[in-house]
């Protein structure tokens, strides 16, 4: 057999194996048009599924809200928002939630973990926590003493890191407002010590820390003073005597009668 016609019907074969089973021309067939012309009665069209219309997603705050609000005590406070769905929970290592005392008359609340929080499962273990640990010491506070003349409790507006080590964004401050609500409510503490923006955003719905630091306010239903995140002060050091004024002012209020 000729060469060129074993190559064609190989090809063909090959063709008809992958599901070529048709002969297409070069020029485009109108089905359609068959089909009006053929003598076949037309057979009605299959009925057409309504579209599918996803419904809105919950609203994320009322939602934590929810959650929040069903949490009795600290415990399930910490697996309601371990639970809480986030964008931020995939690109994180660790929930952290608290460290020190419940129940201590000092609740120190922060922005969010960073890099070494993240790794320890811990709030302020890093270099800023590192200060905090020497800024509470120089008032005799110990977030490793459980005496109520010393024990602090210590907790950060986000529980989880952000990527980067970036500030939270009002988004996720707003998402989690409602367990930070719920967990000065369950902690009980006398004063609140609120370190940075995102805390103030938090507790007080405003911030410029550098205007209101030093400022004695509420939160939460209780006493609060706003000042410097140690990280800034880091940054900063000469805003290390600002906050050493706001420590003294601290220190002064929890050793007064309650």
């Amino acid at each position: 057999m000729d060469p060129a016609l074993l190559h064609a019907r190989a090809a063909l074969d090959w063709l008809l194996e992958l599901g070529a089973d048709e002969a297409i021309g070069e020029e485009p067939v109108n089905r359609y048009a068959l089909e009006a012309r053929s003598a076949k009665p037309a057979q009605a069209a299959p009925p057409v599924a309504a579209p599918f219309v996803a419904s809105a997603p919950a609203d994320p705050v009322a939602a934590a809200r929810a959650l929040a609000e069903g949490a009795g005590d600290l415990p399930a406070l910490a697996a309601a928002m371990d639970g809480f769905d986030c964008e931020l929970k995939p690109g994180a290592r660790s929930f952290v939630f608290a460290d020190g005392t419940a129940g201590a008359p000092l609740m120190v609340v922060g922005e969010a973990p960073g890099r070494d929080e993240d790794i320890q499962g811990k709030p302020f273990v890093g270099a800023a926590g590192q200060l905090l640990d020497r800024m509470l010491a120089a008032i005799g506070r110990d977030r490793a003493d459980p005496d109520p003349a010393r024990a602090v409790y210590i907790t950060n507006v986000l529980p989880w890191r952000p990527p980067g080590n970036r500030r939270p964004e009002t988004p996720e401050i707003d998402r989690w407002r409602p367990f930070l609500h719920r967990h000065v409510e369950l902690a009980a503490p006398r004063v609140l010590l609120i370190l940075g923006n995102s805390p103030a955003l938090a507790l007080l719905n405003r911030g410029g820390i550098t205007q209101i630091r030093g400022q004695w306010t509420e939160a939460a239903g209780r006493p609060a003073l706003p000042s410097f995140h140690p990280s800034y002060l880091l940054r900063n050091p000469p805003a290390k005597r600002e906050a050493w004024a706001d420590l003294l002012a601290l220190n002064a209020r929890l050793r007064a009668p309650s």
